[in-house]
């Protein structure tokens, strides 16, 4: 097994974090735009919505037409990176009109169905062996880049909103560069030049792949609603700039889980380490509504541990996908599992934030805990095997 150069990581890890800090770009501003535009505190919501559904059905198209197998990876990722750094430059120029900035942020989420994924595939081409390491690093490089909203708006107060956009809208596409500097993995697979079917097909026809994706979409009920609600929780607690500063610190914790959850994995293997998170984070879903009243030092190691938690268990399913799936449609299976746990994550997202107000924070979060309860019983078969 030839070695692979050590640049390789922290250059994905780089390029990654760069192209997937366009997702939550606009959030970190929206207050901002709130206030000089009088739109409705909803607006968050239907923002992260638009750029979600984009992100699907860019996913689902780049799966059908298998882009990430058929084309070369790394092109395909800077092409996509620079497209979506288009967007928020897009973005920022029609920002007045709630419905452009709808359509851009839709534009945004459909490109990065080409960064994502596709950096998996890139991962799972470089390395063979250790990929659950690598891909704990690499998904924890999204997680940041995810958080990053919350850490540019606390510094919002020295940046303004427009620097904010342009400068993720920059920094999304030197990531995209950073990918070429790489080249093609020497093991990657052979390219396709047929659509992948049957292939696809094996998310429900072989039983290893479809518990992995069952998992992971347990997971993805929970994901994204519990990044979407922590402002929310925390402000039982915390405004402004320390709110900000809190929700950047927990979420990006998950980038830690992801790191430790990926070296675990080589000792107690990727089904283990998912279970035990995903239980972990179900655990913390449960005991809300006893924590939301807790002292300040137990609320806050509450919140960190479901961060770490939370997103932890997401490399592990990727790794389980990837290991399992046919090798010549690898790109194409992750990118298709992922645009099934996105429509997952909208609809938990939408139903969420529309009972809370109706719905008391802490018992509406013990509703959270029915996706890792469904993603723990789709995960019994691949820990039984040890994998």
């Amino acid at each position: 097994m030839p070695i692979v150069p050590r640049h390789v990581l922290p250059v994905l890890v780089l390029a990654q974090f760069a192209g997937t800090s366009l997702w939550f770009a606009v959030n970190a501003v929206m207050p901002d735009l709130q206030r000089s535009f009088g739109w409705p505190a909803t607006t968050v919501g239907t923002l992260t919505s638009a750029l979600q559904f984009g992100f699907i059905l860019g996913t689902l198209v780049f799966a059908l037409l298998a882009i990430a197998d058929r084309f070369s990876a790394p092109k395909v990722f800077v092409l996509c990176a620079l497209a979506g750094a288009g967007c928020t430059v897009g973005a920022w120029a029609m920002v007045a009109s709630f419905e452009a900035l709808l359509v851009w942020r839709f534009a945004t989420g459909f490109f990065l169905a080409g960064i994502y994924p596709v950096g998996m595939k890139i991962a799972s081409q470089w390395y063979r062996q250790g990929l659950g390491a690598a891909l704990g690093y690499l998904v924890g490089a999204l997680v940041i880049g995810s958080a990053s909203a919350h850490g540019l708006r606390a510094l919002a107060d020295a940046l303004p909103w427009p620097s904010i956009m342009l400068g993720v809208a920059a920094l999304a596409a030197l990531g995209g560069l950073l990918i070429l500097t790489l080249g093609e993995a020497p093991q990657a697979q052979a390219r396709v030049t047929t659509l992948q079917w049957q292939a696809l097909g094996t998310l429900w026809t072989d039983a290893r792949v479809r518990s992995s994706v069952l998992g992971y979409f347990g997971h993805m009920w929970e994901l994204y609603t519990v990044w979407v609600l922590m402002p929310l929780i925390l402000a039982t607690r915390l405004s402004g700039v320390s709110l900000s500063w809190a929700a950047f610190f927990i979420l990006g914790s998950g980038a830690l889980g992801c790191a430790l959850g990926g070296h675990a994995a080589r000792r107690w293997g990727s089904a283990r380490v998912a279970g035990a998170l995903l239980g972990i984070s179900g655990l913390c879903c449960l005991a809300a509504p006893w924590l939301l009243q807790a002292s300040d030092a137990v609320f806050y190691a509450w919140l960190v541990v479901w961060g770490i938690s939370v997103a932890g268990d997401s490399p592990q399913f990727s790794t389980l996908t990837a290991r399992n799936a046919p090798p010549q449609a690898v790109g194409s299976v992750l990118t298709l599992s992922n645009s099934i746990g996105f429509g997952i994550s909208i609809v938990s997202i939408l139903l969420f934030v529309a009972l809370t107000e109706w719905v008391p924070l802490g018992w509406l979060l013990t509703g959270l805990a029915l996706g890792p309860a469904l993603g723990l019983w789709a995960l019994r078969p691949l820990v039984k095997e040890g994998l």
